[in-house]
């Protein structure tokens, strides 16, 4: 039963690797995201860490900032 499922009918090597190579990948793939995402959160709190009402209201105002809230709210 498990020797089925490891060697597939002689195709096992191929689907085994092409999973292991995926399964990394997506795993790469995450990890390079968390870290890109710790860094920009670090770089959003060293700007706006402690908004004050004058950056809070500036912060808002600008088009970028808008588009992105326009976006969320429809989600």
């Amino acid at each position: 039963m498990i020797t089925n499922i490891l060697f597939m009918n002689g195709y096992g090597l191929y689907v085994w690797s092409a999973f292991t190579f995926t399964l990394f990948s997506f795993a790469l793939l995450y990890i390079i995201i968390k870290i890109q995402f710790i860094k920009e959160k670090k770089k959003f709190i060293a700007k706006y860490g402690t908004l004050n009402p004058k950056r809070a209201s500036f912060a808002k105002s600008q088009s970028i900032i808008k588009d992105i809230l326009s976006n969320t709210s429809n989600i």
